[in-house]
């Protein structure tokens, strides 16, 4: 098929000094630059997709990008959910949110967006998709599922040469740890570089897949310490980042046949019903602990309590979000908001027809949302890291399927 597509890079690299995004642990600011960071965007005839690289992105922040393009039909705004970028949700995974560079962030995103549509040429687009290229591992237990298909989507001149391309993937950008202070885009940066060193004249957008529970290997509690590690290094995000992009530029790829669309909704998700009995109990020992703590737990501590003073009383039920699914001839893109498990990527896959990408972190990032069954496993997902969120309660079990029953209906109406 042919379709009208253009996209577009522009640099959004904050300056040294902020905030970063991504670990309690690491309380310092930013004190230079690895790599840079990167708004993209791909426009497809009426819609538009946009990553940013950070950390996660409010929903209102999203809601601002998609209301002043509102002569797109459908727009989505993802975050790649690089742990070495700025802080830019107030009240959420670090801070604090530097206004000015906020400012700079929302006009850089509709900068990119109206520079794609402007771009936009005849274009045909091919769809692949390839095994796992053996990143990803489950972070929570030994065994545990992992669901992390390697999706492409390639956008062909008329001359046969690349304009763009979409690698999407789940694992989580957490190569550099804590004890990081250079902004960076993790692995995702080197996907994008590799893939375009390949195809010159292109714009490569990298798409986090559902990865609540996938890393590179190591447990989520290793990044409550600022100290160093060997594994989590710029080497080591080189190598994870190439041969993502190997196995990605090696995938077969079709004719994704004919028509595009689009189709958003809200969706409202419960949290858990708070205790404040049992928080009580968690201010008490957490209290009791901090005069003793080493230096990394006594931050943590530190946050936690700052959490149960100021976010924990507030009276929240529910929170609501943003699904939007975007179809490029057989290809279903699903964009889901927060942390999603790769499990639920699957669950929605296997019930769509044609080709499927699942991904998460779009338009607004709240928290983890583990499907019903990791409950009773516990751990930082299901336990801890809503404090983090500032949010006063995890999300409640069902709200991962709830999020995947409005998927599949929206994504099956296309």
């Amino acid at each position: 098929m042919t379709a009208m597509a253009g996209a577009a890079v522009r640099d959004c690299t904050p300056p040294p000094g902020l905030a970063m995004s991504g670990f309690a642990a690491r309380t310092g600011p930013a004190a230079g630059v690895h790599d840079p960071l990167t708004v993209r965007a791909l426009a497809v005839d009426d819609s538009v997709l946009i990553t940013v690289d950070a950390c996660g992105l409010h929903e209102d922040f999203c809601d601002r990008v998609r209301a002043e393009l509102a002569d797109c039909a459908s727009v989505v705004v993802a975050a790649t959910h690089t742990h070495g970028g700025p802080a830019t949700m107030p009240g959420r995974l670090g801070g604090p949110v530097d206004a000015a560079y906020a400012a700079r962030l929302y006009a850089t995103c509709v900068a990119a967006a109206h520079a794609a549509r402007a771009a936009r040429e005849p274009a045909s687009i091919e769809v692949g998709a390839g095994p796992d290229p053996g990143v990803a591992r489950n972070r929570r237990r030994a065994g545990g599922p992992v669901h992390a298909p390697l999706g492409v989507v390639r956008f062909r001149r008329a001359d046969g040469t690349c304009a763009a391309s979409v690698v999407g993937y789940a694992c989580h950008p957490v190569v550099l740890g804590a004890d990081n202070r250079h902004w960076t885009a993790d692995y995702p940066g080197v996907v994008r570089t590799a893939v375009e060193e390949a195809e010159p004249g292109s714009v490569c957008l990298f798409l986090t897949g559902c990865c609540g529970e996938l890393n590179t290997g190591h447990s989520p509690y290793a990044s409550m310490s600022a100290g160093a590690s060997a594994e989590r290094t710029f080497a080591a995000a080189e190598r994870i980042g190439r041969r993502i992009a190997g196995a990605a530029l090696a995938v077969p790829t079709r004719d994704a046949g004919s028509g595009t669309g689009g189709a958003s909704e809200r969706v409202r998700l419960p949290l858990r019903t708070a205790d404040p009995a049992e928080t009580a109990a968690l201010v008490t020992e957490w209290e009791r602990e901090l005069p003793r703590a080493g230096a990394d737990r006594r931050e943590l501590l530190r946050a936690w309590l700052a959490w149960a003073r100021d976010v924990a009383p507030r009276t929240r039920t529910s929170w609501t979000g943003r699904v939007t699914a975007l179809r490029w001839g057989s290809l279903r893109l699903v964009a889901l908001p927060g942390e999603p498990f790769s499990v639920t990527a699957r669950d929605i896959a296997g019930r769509l027809p044609g080709d499927v990408i699942v991904i998460g972190y779009s338009d607004g990032c709240p928290g983890y949302l583990p499907p019903a069954t990791e409950y009773d496993h516990g751990g930082y997902e299901v336990e801890d890291a809503h404090r983090y969120y500032g949010m006063p309660a995890p999300f409640a079990p069902g709200a991962a399927e709830s999020l995947a029953e409005a998927a599949v209906a929206l994504a099956s109406g296309l």
